[in-house]
């Protein structure tokens, strides 16, 4: 497996399991600031490496009245205050070919939606910047088929990609996860991250926005750990319900010290 580092993380070839959290689109730079300062303090607690999550575009919402982020100039301007107050590297989501390099700029892990992960321009892009690359794995595709995605990443002299399992598709507005998919993507010599919020999401399922079922996070969660992953990716708020994007999926910020302690000492004892 090749290691894929992220500012001062390492992902990968035995390196332990870390962390990607925060909300799931920045809603405020307090918002992010407060999650990312709580979240690194637990983290540090158990020796959990930690990197920063939000993204300042939502351009997949359910409807087209939902809360998208504070648009890319002010979302950086965000990300950089936290990168810079907490010293941790960052991840965002980009959308279009454009968004690569400013984002890159700043950015340690650029981020390709599980929607987009077919888009070979897209992911050219992104991995021609030489920063990481982290391709989530399509909701309708079978986890070898994400070799096809690599390899755009790869054409590029780029080694520095994760792949990230988020559910597959199983009927109307229900998703379920294969775990057998996590070691059919480590096959692939990229580290593998388990997102264990929106494996548990329901797209559209509330009419005009995503359902979800968040008392299944950690069960989730601890079976992916036991299966063998580099990276947890979770989506946390202090007040999920209030939340402006995925709030039935988000886990609340005060149930992270019992899930992350439950993952720590599965992976301790798979040593």
């Amino acid at each position: 497996m090749v290691l894929a580092k992220a500012g001062n993380v390492e992902l990968g070839d035995g390196r332990g399991l870390a962390l990607i959290a925060g909300p799931c689109v920045i809603e405020s730079e307090e918002l992010c600031l407060e999650v990312g300062t709580e979240v690194k303090r637990i983290c540090d607690s158990l020796g959990i490496p930690y990197i920063f999550k939000a993204s300042f575009d939502k351009a997949n919402r359910t409807s087209v009245e939902s809360f998208r982020g504070p648009g890319l100039e002010k979302g950086l301007e965000i990300l950089a205050s936290v990168k810079s107050k907490l010293g941790v590297p960052v991840l965002t989501d980009i959308h279009e070919c454009w968004q690569a390099e400013p984002v890159a700029e700043l950015v340690d892990i650029l981020q390709i939606p599980a929607f987009l992960c077919r888009q070979t321009d897209l992911i050219v892009a992104a991995a021609k910047t030489g920063k990481c690359v982290n391709i989530k794995k399509g909701q309708f595709l079978a986890p070898w088929d994400m070799n096809n995605s690599v390899g755009k990443a790869r054409s590029t002299g780029n080694e520095n990609i994760c792949l990230t399992e988020r559910g597959v598709s199983f009927g109307y507005n229900t998703r379920v996860v294969d775990m057998t998919s996590l070691p059919a993507m480590r096959d692939l010599g990229c580290p593998v991250i388990f997102d264990a919020t929106h494996a548990v999401q329901r797209p559209g399922g509330l009419g005009n926005a995503s359902g979800g079922a968040r008392e299944y996070i950690p069960h989730l969660l601890r079976a992916a750990v036991a299966v063998g992953i580099d990276a947890l990716f979770m989506e946390v708020h202090p007040e999920p319900a209030k939340g402006l994007c995925d709030a039935a999926s988000m886990l609340s910020l005060a149930d992270l010290p019992k899930v992350l302690s439950d993952a720590k000492a599965i992976e301790n004892a798979l040593k």
